[in-house]
């Protein structure tokens, strides 16, 4: 079973201490962390992105909803919040909260929330990976379509086929693109832009305005702050992403934890 990856927020430490004791009984949870404010909720959710954070809404730094309303944030995990106050709930529907959790509540209550957001996860992981298998089914009845299959270069005066399968990444250089493969890395005149859209999008990530990296060759992806990621690949070349291309980046990372959890 797939562990829903779960981040504790509340500026209390006997209500986080609680929330934790109770998490620990369901045995599909994975407690990721635990944060005292606003900004620590910041960090360690752009960092673990977890499936499902309990938030608290008073803190001293940042309300729950100025930690949402961060844009680095987007797209949002699902939220129950965890507040004495009773006026917020509303509001907190605004936001797409799964559920809202009034202290004092009882232990049975609070498993009963996380069931309904395991459900929910469940029913948007189903549906994406159903998106995906569409797309699969899609792409085998059409054939190969017009994806690029070979890059022609050029070499001491002859020309030579480089499969598209055997490239670990391709870097900008000016004018100019260093394609990297396993043996040896070629020069071609070319933009990136160019070979992006003839690639498989499936299977080629761009990170940066000059990187674009095959996802086969990815060994780890680590956050680095900031909305920026290093990708360690298998070669031991570690490529920096850009802010620019964190929504790509965050796709990739989600459709890799579903595939995992299959």
């Amino acid at each position: 079973m797939k562990k829903i990856r779960t981040l504790v927020v509340d500026d209390e430490p006997l209500a986080r201490a609680r929330i934790v004791k109770l998490l620990e009984q369901v045995d599909y949870i994975a407690i990721v962390g635990e944060c005292k404010n606003g900004a620590e909720a910041l960090r360690q959710m752009a960092e673990y992105r977890p499936d499902l954070v309990f938030l608290d809404i008073q803190m001293p730094d940042l309300t729950g909803f100025e930690v949402l309303s961060r844009q680095e944030l987007h797209p949002l995990p699902f939220i129950i919040f965890v507040t004495a106050f009773n006026q917020y709930a509303l509001r907190a529907f605004d936001v797409h909260a799964v559920d809202y959790l009034l202290k004092p509540y009882d232990d049975e209550r609070f498993l009963l929330a996380v069931e309904h957001a395991r459900r929910q996860i469940n029913l948007k992981e189903d549906a994406v990976m159903h998106q995906k298998m569409m797309k699969m089914l899609e792409a085998h009845q059409h054939g190969q379509g017009d994806e690029l299959q070979h890059l022609e270069v050029k070499e001491k005066g002859r020309t030579v086929l480089v499969n598209v399968l055997d490239i670990r990444y391709i870097e900008a250089d000016g004018n100019y693109l260093n394609v990297h493969t396993p043996d040896k890395a070629y020069l071609i005149r070319c933009t990136l832009q160019s070979i992006e859209e003839q690639l498989d999008n499936s299977l080629f990530l761009r990170i940066h305005r000059s990187l674009l990296v095959n996802t086969n060759f990815i060994r780890q992806v680590k956050y680095e702050g900031n909305n920026q990621y290093a990708f360690h690949m298998k070669d031991g070349r570690c490529l920096a992403s850009s802010r620019s291309y964190r929504d790509e980046i965050h796709r990739y990372l989600d459709e890799e934890e579903i595939r995992r959890g299959l």
